[in-house]
């Protein structure tokens, strides 16, 4: 019930799921940043205990432009079978590469192309495998679901939020329906899954996992998107099935986020060894012989980039507990603290609240040992951008997405 994404944006999101570390650590700082090849990643560390690894779908940690070939070989961390484009969401004109640069058309609906390509992949081989299938929905584009699914949700017939302010519930209300549809468009794809598992007489035996890099603010409290501290954006599904292992129909108030799935899932599948992460490996947890994990978790946005930018969010770093959600600028300026046992809508900012300036401190507290531990001293973006060498990379990247406007580092 409480998974989070640690920096709720993409690439590094990514990241951290396949390599158990902060993005100071593996250096995807923003969006459209390349996860480095030598980095130990999930598929590489599967692959060398004997798993058959694959990637279906969205990649988005190879850099710019957002349409490069991934070539076989170490950007490809450990992945095999490779049925991935880098980064897209036109859900109707989809691409993917093999191991060759001409891309390939997926035909209809690109979510249930690259469910298919996942079957080719679960039909023609061996057990042990290990694959990732990455849907670019519920995404923006909201309204590219498929029409026999959007027909399903009339925008005047949904219930919104009750934190979506009253001039954007219009708008909120169209988006809501594009959503939704792609949610159970999904939903459709994921019981094909599901079915060809059962028809090889694998479901049994194999860890499947549900979840997602971010959230999306959907015009809770006026915002979109992601890479802000509410839980519309940095709260996410997680859903773990493995029968006679771990206890079907339980739910669990652990503290879960994106940097503790490789440690939790290499543990599950019996891989053990001294690996460079960060997480926290929660397998007790999910196979019911543990009721705890972290007592907090760590938020941030490194870097503020594209639309997080173009909303005015500027970097922060925050921490979620079971009840409070505390966010500040990397300058000390205080942003928001939420007590969500008491305002589950989040829409009492206590941050410069007088009487709540003694929890704010302890919050803060906890915040800073985080951060020391980490080695985070919240420096500027750019002094963190010099500083691990991506300057180069930094510029590629916003003369490919920003060439009217690139913010260089000399």
């Amino acid at each position: 019930d409480y998974a989070f994404a640690n920096c709720p944006v993409c690439t590094p999101s990514r990241a951290m799921m396949l390599t158990g570390l902060y993005p100071l650590r593996n250096k995807t700082l923003a969006n459209d940043l390349p996860l480095p090849p030598e980095v130990p990643s999930f598929g590489a560390i599967a692959r060398a205990a004997g798993y058959r690894t694959g990637y279906v779908g969205k990649w988005h940690l190879d850099g710019v432009p957002r349409d490069r070939f991934t070539p076989p070989g170490p950007r490809r961390h450990g992945f095999d079978y490779w049925a991935a484009f880098n980064c897209s969401h036109d859900y109707y004109d989809g691409r993917y590469y093999r191991d060759t640069p001409e891309p390939i058309a997926v035909s209809g609906y690109e979510a249930a192309g690259q469910t298919e390509l996942s079957l080719e992949f679960l039909r023609n081989g061996d057990e042990p495998f290990c694959l990732y299938l990455s849907w670019g929905p519920p995404h923006n584009p909201y309204e590219a679901a498929p029409p026999e699914y959007l027909a399903r949700y009339q925008p005047t017939a949904l219930t919104l939020r009750d934190n979506v302010p009253l001039h954007c519930r219009e708008q909120a209300a169209r988006d809501y329906a594009g959503y939704y549809a792609h949610i159970s468009a999904l939903d459709e794809q994921l019981g094909r899954l599901v079915d060809a598992l059962q028809e090889r007489g694998i479901l049994e035996r194999t860890i499947f996992v549900f979840t997602s890099d971010h959230g999306d603010m959907l015009f809770s409290h006026g915002r979109q998107r992601k890479q802000q501290p509410w839980d519309e954006s940095v709260r996410i599904p997680f859903l773990i099935s493995w029968p006679g292992h771990i206890p079907a129909g339980t739910r669990t108030s652990a503290l879960l986020s994106t940097v503790d799935f490789m440690p939790t899932l290499l543990s599950l599948m019996g891989i053990n060894g001294r690996f460079d992460m960060q997480g926290t490996d929660l397998s007790s947890v999910a196979l019911g012989r543990a009721e705890q994990g972290p007592s907090t978790i760590w938020l941030m946005d490194v870097v503020s980039v594209d639309e997080g930018r173009n909303m005015g969010v500027r970097e922060w770093r925050g921490l979620r507990t079971a009840r409070y959600t505390y966010a500040r600028f990397t300058d000390g300026e205080p942003w928001v603290l939420f007590d969500n046992a008491k305002d589950g809508w989040q829409v009492h900012n206590l941050a410069l609240e007088p009487s709540a300036q003694e929890l704010r401190l302890r919050l803060e507290d906890e915040l800073s040992a985080w951060l020391r531990a980490h080695n985070d001293d919240s420096a500027p973006w750019d002094v963190l951008i010099r500083r691990m060498g991506l300057a180069e990379l930094w510029n590629a990247r916003e003369r490919e997405l920003h060439p009217q406007n690139p913010r260089l580092l000399r």
